[in-house]
Order: structure tokens, then sequence, then C-alpha cells
């Protein structure tokens, strides 16, 4: 039920911070709204009971086994957001004098110092408020440092078939034309294409190591070799951070620009068009152009450096500095792991997917790429099942909600017919990691034996299978209240 059917006229829950007439006296009297808004009338116990019914029915980290391929769905500590929510942090207004906020502004200059120690870089921003506005910051640096050494012919970028969507998206946002390289079987990007490919119109390359196939681009230092060779730069897709922390550096591998989507590596809940952070590193000759604010550090203390100061940069992402709750989390969280811990991360979370990726094997899942070693993540083809007992990778995945998971990416990257893309992160025990090899051969089971309780799925949730072109193309979000 939606809350509105609940609602009775006149039936109220105590208000919790009532405003009276006189918090209302400075706003001029035609911005006021003149009848009540068409909000449900319900008991204070009404609306708990309901958003809690709701809260339940959804699937979470939480609650559930969360193998999201490329998207770090992991347990995140209590501790960093109980930190973040101290009143020092919490209660600080974004436009407080830098004077009265080094507390905050000191936190911020080591999760800067942190990052770039961390990413192999010489400066990090922490503006970018999602990693799709970081990769923005990421390309539009790059157009910036061409256009800043009249270089103006280079109006092409570079982007591997196996990249994620947004990569392209950003470069035509960019003004850039894209240009696909492909990848071999074997899962590497093409280096005779690229040669061939490459030239005095080349921007930049927008590369994510390891890749969207979950296997780490082995000829990485050539790659770079040949883009900086005609003078292109090399952007960081940080979407797979997990799988090399503590262990290589984007910046040792040759890259010039990086975003970190620090709301999925470093201890922010992921999902749910939520806040997030997309802070953005760069190599020596971006630092001008680098997004503002930022936090310096001179011998007065802490203060954000303005565009007065850093008449290059690429200017502002935001009204202020990035989302400070996120940006506080990660700070927290890489306080906790230190070093070593870091390095922890990317060897558990390698583990488990390998681990998962032999367990697949070895019950007669067809893998990808057969002979590589995973990233964090890898992926499984069930093209076999769909030709043979036409049973699909979607129907793996709708069928897999009733036994208690929440599927894993399907249908990418688009390189690999019937995928899923599995990643179990570094925070899962071995039994999680069984129980759900054991309900994807159990679905195969039921593909052989039954197969319409497969194609049927899901048959236990709320909500049954959806046609999902409908659901796009007639979206219905709003409740309207009956005539």
């Amino acid at each position: 039920m939606l809350i509105h059917e609940h609602s009775k006229p006149g039936r109220k829950g105590a208000p919790q911070a009532p405003v009276s007439k006189a918090d209302l006296s400075d706003i001029p009297s035609n911005l006021l709204r003149q009848d009540s808004a068409a909000l449900p009338e319900v008991s204070e116990m009404q609306a708990v009971r309901h958003y809690t019914r709701l809260s339940q029915k959804n699937f979470a980290i939480d609650t559930h086994f969360y193998p999201l391929g490329s998207c770090t769905m992991k347990y995140n500590p209590r501790a960093c957001n109980s930190l973040a929510q101290l009143p020092g942090f919490l209660s600080q207004h974004p436009l407080t004098p830098d004077e009265l906020n080094q507390g905050y502004l000191a936190c911020m200059h080591e999760l800067q110092l942190m990052l770039c120690e961390a990413m192999g870089m010489a400066a990090f921003s922490l503006a970018p408020m999602a990693g799709a506005q970081g990769e923005f910051a990421g390309i539009a640096m790059i157009d910036a440092y061409h256009k800043a050494n009249d270089d103006d012919g280079r109006k092409e970028i570079l982007v591997p078939d196996a990249a994620h969507g947004t990569n392209p998206a950003t470069a035509t946002m960019c003004g850039f034309n894209v240009r696909e390289i492909p990848t071999l079987d074997n899962g590497d990007v093409d280096i005779d294409a690229l040669q061939q490919a490459v030239g005095p119109q080349t921007a930049g390359l927008m590369l994510t190591n390891p890749s969207t196939l979950g296997v780490f681009e082995r000829q990485i230092e050539k790659i770079a070799d040949i883009v900086h060779a005609v003078g292109g730069l090399l952007y960081y897709d940080g979407a797979n951070l997990n799988a090399i922390l503590g262990k290589i550096r984007p910046g040792d591998m040759g890259f010039d620009v990086i975003h970190t989507n620090l709301h999925k590596t470093f201890s922010t809940p992921h999902g749910g068009g939520g806040p997030g952070s997309g802070a953005v590193g760069v190599a020596e000759r971006l630092i001008p152009f680098l997004p503002l604010p930022l936090v310096s550090q001179d011998n007065a203390g802490y203060h954000l450096v303005k565009e007065q100061d850093a008449p290059q940069s690429i200017g502002r992402l935001s009204a202020f500095m990035g989302n400070a709750g996120v940006l506080i989390r990660a700070y927290v969280y890489m306080r906790l792991l230190g070093r070593d811990g870091m390095a922890r991360v990317s060897e558990f979370a390698t583990l488990n997917a390998n681990y998962m990726m032999a367990e697949a094997r070895r019950r007669g899942f067809e893998l990808a790429i057969p002979d590589r070693r995973a990233s964090h993540e890898f992926i499984i083809t069930l093209k076999r099942e769909a030709s043979e007992l036409h049973v699909t990778a979607m129907d793996f995945a709708k069928r897999l909600l009733d036994l208690g998971y929440h599927a894993p990416t399907t249908y990418f990257p688009l390189l690999v017919p019937e995928c899923l893309l599995i990643e179990p992160t570094e925070s899962e025990a071995k039994e999680a990691l069984d129980g759900f090899m054991d309900a994807l051969e159990q679905i195969r089971q039921e593909a052989e034996s039954n197969p319409e309780v497969v194609t049927t799925a899901p048959h236990t949730l709320p909500v049954k299978r959806l046609d999902e072109v409908r659901a796009a193309r007639q979206l219905d979000l709003a409740w309207k209240p009956e005539a």
C-alpha cells in the first residue's frame, strides 16, 4: 500500500519540531503556500510501520550478499558514519570562514595527501560530487591542458569497447569525438588497433584497470607509452580500485588523471542515487587545471584555494567543496585501514573473486575469459544455458531474488553474451560465497528440470516480473489524489 492509502482526514501525528508563524516572518507572502500540501494524514505509528515495512522489502548490503560487478557493494564500517556525524562536522556551515573551520580543513588536507600517496598522483581535488562528475572534471582538465598549449587539433578521445558507458558519454559532453578501441579475446586492449588509432588528433585515452572484464591490463605501460608518444594523456576510471589498493598505483602505470569513487571504495554506502564523491587526482602537469576549491596549507594554517589563486582552473563543479559527509567517511576509513589495511582490502577482494571463479568452473559454468586470473570480479556466460535450455541470464538474475541474493550485473560488459559480472568484495565470508554458488547451481538444475519456475521468477517478492520496456517508457512515479 501507498502511505496515502492509510490516510484518514483529521488524523495526525505529533509534530517533532513544530513550526510557528514567527518562523515564516522573513518569507515574502507571495511565496507562502495558500493551501495545505496534499500530504497523507496518518499517525506517527502508522508512518513508522509503513516505512519500516518498506525497508524490509529491499535488498541491501546490511541484509543480503550483494555481488554487483564493478560497483563494490561492500560493507562499510559503522565507525566511519558515527565519526562523520560528530557535532563539529555535522553542524559546520559551508560558509564558515577558514579560520573557524581549521579542524575540518585539516582532515580534508590530509585526505588529499593520502589519496595522492595511494594513487601515485601529485595533487587531488575533492570537489567532484559523483563518479560521473569526476570523469567530467578529468576530461575537462585534459581539454584545458591541450588548449593551454595551443594544441587545438586534439578532438578525439579513445575508449576501449569494454569501458563503462559513462566514458564515451563524458568525452562527448566535453566536446570530443569518441573512437572505440577493440579488446582481444584474452581481455587485453588490442595494441595494434591502438597504435593505428593514435595521432595528432588524440587528446587522451580513458581506461579502467582492471577492466570491466575483470582482468588486469597486462600491457598498461606500453599503452601509456603509445598514447604519450603522440602527445595524448591517460585518464583512469577509478571504478575498480578495490582490486589494486596497496598493490599498484595508477600514477605508476602512467596515468595523468584519475577519479576515485570514494562512495564505492572508501566507505560510503553505494547505490540508490545517494551522495557520492568522485575526487580527482592529477599528475604534476595538470595541477593548474584542478577544479576548485582545494585545501592548501601555509604558515597561517589551512585555507581554501579559490579562483583568484588558480586562474587556469576548470572552475567549480558545485557551490561548495563536494559532499562533506562522504569525504569525512573516506578520511576515517583510510585512517582506520592504514597502509597495510588497504593492501588487505585488495588481497581479500581478489581472493574471494578467484575462489568463486574456481567454484564456478568446478560446477560446470562457462567462464568468459577462462585462461586469466580474476581481479576483484569475474564473468560467467550463460550462452549455453540460453541456447540449450532457453533460460537467459536475466532469468537467472530474477530467480536469485527468490533465493535471497541480489543479482550480479547482467548483460554488461556488452562484449560477453548472456553474462553475469560477479564481484564478492573483501568483506564476505566463505559461507556467503558458497551459498551464492549453491544458488546458481540450483537455478541451473531447475532450468533443466522445470524451466518455467526460472523463466517466470521472481515468485516470492511483493512485485513479480515487470514489463521492463513498458516500465521505462511509461514511468509513473507520482501519486495523484482521486478526483
